[in-house]
């Protein structure tokens, strides 16, 4: 989402000055609203940032810098305050790119997903023969000799769907409200989705003669993406267990990473059809993954430290209930760190 400046009409990103009060994300999220119109669930962790000339009213301009955070965005409403001062666009990641002017935040538009690099010539060659034999009778007798290699890469995408749905249902679950209900049987069914796939996944590792990695590796990384899963259902059951409507803001900012922890598992998955080619980028997300674990962990301390100081003498059973939240949220983002650790072994062995 691009908006138009109200001062020279170029387009750019929504933005603002720091609010009293919000934390940066959260300030962000406000700005987006006020002059996009959207609303969703920010991370709290930055992307990065990038350095512009920000023009006063007296005509003179300053150096600013600007954090930039993802944004999740759920909805965009029909009226919004500055509506009629901008002009709002969807654009495609590369159009957006071209479409501002800061050369670091066209660096951060276009490397915020890469493009999937197209795999060697071995495994064109293959997939070749694979589409002709089915084609062509003649060849059929040699598609049929060709080392199986199973449909693991779809399998690991497949997943980190549901990985990415199921973060979503989370993070719409802990802003509370009328449908916390249906976001919670969302999670359980893309929880169910996900055991249907690692049940393929293990039995392929069995029956298949030539895997693209090793077994262990395999199995491991699917077994490391579907504890993620897991642990979004059991937070899911434990909100329902407890009847909890009202979250804490920490619990909604570590949803916000663990929505973003998604989006990069997803986007790492097709990245693993071609190591070799895609190792550098595959080191960069492991690398955010990573880095926003960490950020994951000062949020949850701040919010314990938050939780026990405004409940442990009147209402400590509350304490005791919003522990367990926390704890199961760290625990999701542990594993997404997991993730990490089996993709980053993948691209030491195979890049």
């Amino acid at each position: 989402m691009l908006i138009t400046s109200r001062d020279t009409g170029r387009w750019v990103i929504p933005k603002g000055n720091p609010i009293r009060g919000l934390d940066p994300h959260r300030a962000a999220a406000h700005e987006a609203y006020e002059e996009a119109g959207v609303s969703g669930i920010p991370c709290p962790s930055a992307l990065g940032t990038y350095r512009y000339r920000k023009r006063k009213n007296n005509g003179e301009s300053r150096n600013a810098t600007v954090a930039v955070f993802p944004l999740a965005v759920l909805k965009q409403a029909e009226e919004w305050p500055e509506q009629d001062e901008r002009e709002t666009r969807w654009f495609t990641l590369a159009e957006a790119a071209d479409a501002v002017a800061e050369p670091q935040l066209k660096q951060l538009i276009a490397g915020f997903r890469a493009p999937v690099a197209p795999a060697g010539l071995l495994e064109r060659g293959l997939a070749c023969v694979r589409n002709w034999g089915a084609t062509i009778p003649m060849l059929r007798w040699f598609q049929a000799l060709m080392p199986k290699q199973g449909r693991f890469f779809e399998q690991f995408e497949d997943h980190a769907a549901t990985l990415v749905a199921g973060a979503d249902a989370l993070a719409r679950l802990l802003e509370g409200g009328d449908d916390m209900a249906d976001h919670v049987r969302e999670i359980f069914e893309r929880e169910h989705e996900a055991d249907e796939i690692i049940r393929e996944v293990l039995q392929d590792v069995r029956r298949i003669l030539i895997t693209p990695f090793d077994r262990s590796a395999i199995t491991s990384l699917i077994g490391v993406m579907d504890d993620a899963i897991d642990q979004m259902n059991k937070t899911a059951k434990a909100i329902t267990l407890y009847e909890i409507i009202r979250f804490e803001p920490q619990m909604r900012d570590m949803a916000g990473i663990i929505v973003e922890a998604a989006r990069i598992t997803a986007e790492a998955m097709p990245l693993l059809r071609s190591v070799g080619t895609n190792g550098g980028r595959l080191h960069e997300l492991t690398e955010r993954l990573v880095r926003i674990e960490g950020h994951a962990d000062e949020i949850h301390d701040a919010g314990l430290r938050a939780l026990y100081r405004a409940h442990i003498d009147s209402k400590p059973l509350e304490f005791i209930v919003g522990r367990e939240i926390y704890s199961h949220l760290e625990k999701i983002v542990d594993r997404f760190e997991d993730v990490a650790n089996e993709i980053q072994g993948l691209v030491i062995d195979h890049a």
